[in-house]
């Protein structure tokens, strides 16, 4: 079956343009907010260990 090419739009270009843009910037955003939810479960994580595990003491 032979596709006919469909007819580009006024601005598709421009359009294509911005998006090969966004890509070429990187995952910046995205490694920032993984960062940030790491920090916060590793914070949770210290709080929970020093609050709540050693004052229990040692396990006899």
């Amino acid at each position: 079956m032979i596709e006919t090419p469909v007819p580009e739009q006024p601005g598709e270009r421009a359009q294509h343009e911005q998006v090969a843009e966004i890509v070429r910037q990187g995952p910046g955003g995205a490694l920032a907010l993984a960062s940030i939810a790491t920090a916060i479960v590793a914070a949770i994580w210290f709080a929970f260990y020093f609050l709540v595990f050693l004052p229990r003491g040692v396990i006899q």
